[in-house]
Parts: C-alpha cells; sequence; structure tokens
C-alpha cells in the first residue's frame, strides 16, 4: 500500500472505513468525498507507524516490493537499471523528512490534485505548494548525488 501500512494495509483500510462509517455525519461536503475518506486513511497509517514507534514515512514497503516484478520484460540489462533506480529512489525518500514523504506520495503516487492533498493531509493549501516545492528539490538533490556517487 503506497501509504507505508504494507502488510497492515488490510487493517489500516478495515480501521479507516469503520472510522469514516462512523463519522459519516460528521462529513460536510466542503472537500470530495475521496480526499475526505483518504484523508481517514492517511491519519489511520500515521497512528499505525505512531504506535510502532516508527518514522519510515510512506511508500517505502511498497516501493521495496520486488523490484524485478515489473520490469522482466525488458530484459536481463533493462531489469537491472529499473531496479538500480528504483533502489535510488527508494534510498532517497528514505532520507526524507516524513512530511516531505508524505505529500510527494499524494501528488504523485496517488496522484491526488493540491486541493485533495490539501483534504487529506489537513495542511493549508501554502503548505502544500511549499512543502512539494522543496520536497522534489531535495528529493532531486539527493537523487543527483547518488548518481555522482554510482557515476
Amino acid at each position: 500500500m503506497l501509504l507505508g501500512a504494507g502488510s497492515d494495509s488490510e487493517d489500516v483500510m478495515q480501521e479507516a472505513f469503520v472510522k469514516a462509517y462512523r463519522k459519516l455525519s460528521r462529513y460536510r461536503g466542503e472537500s470530495s468525498f475521496r480526499s475526505w475518506l483518504l484523508a481517514i486513511v492517511a491519519n489511520e497509517t500515521r497512528n499505525l507507524h505512531r504506535s510502532r514507534g516508527r518514522r519510515d514515512g510512506l511508500l517505502l514497503r511498497a516501493a521495496t516490493a520486488d523490484p524485478t516484478s515489473e520490469v522482466a520484460e525488458d530484459g536481463a540489462v533493462g531489469a537491472v537499471l529499473a531496479g538500480e533506480r528504483r533502489e535510488a529512489l527508494v534510498g532517497a525518500l528514505r532520507q526524507l523528512p516524513v512530511r516531505d514523504r508524505e505529500v510527494i506520495v499524494c501528488r504523485y503516487f496517488l496522484d491526488l490534485t493540491e486541493e485533495e492533498t490539501v483534504a487529506a493531509l489537513g495542511w493549508p493549501r501554502g503548505t502544500v505548494k511549499s512543502r512539494t516545492s522543496r520536497a522534489l528539490a531535495k528529493l532531486r538533490g539527493l537523487l543527483d548525488r547518488e548518481e555522482v556517487r554510482h557515476g
């Protein structure tokens, strides 16, 4: 699961749906139902990480899945290169602060709009904009350094 719950994703989703059902009367329609539900899922995932004392952030378990599964048809060289790129991305994401990972996951991996990201993370629009920009710059810098290291 992209939110970082990994093997516990079914439990997180179940808990999120139960909470959404219980709080359905609180849904005011100020954002889309999808955004409202994703905010609950994101909060449940954060709760999971806090309860375990984890600071791994989002996406990491999903990204560390079998790196050759998606590129098996590309041939051996393509598979190796794709696996190396994925490893570099995961390594760079691990180095980012949790909030930077959250905004990148929402905007680019879950493909949420800016407004949906605002609703899902509960941040002001300006914070989402600025954190997205800074997080991408940090990620680019980390990936550039990784590329220089490995030529």
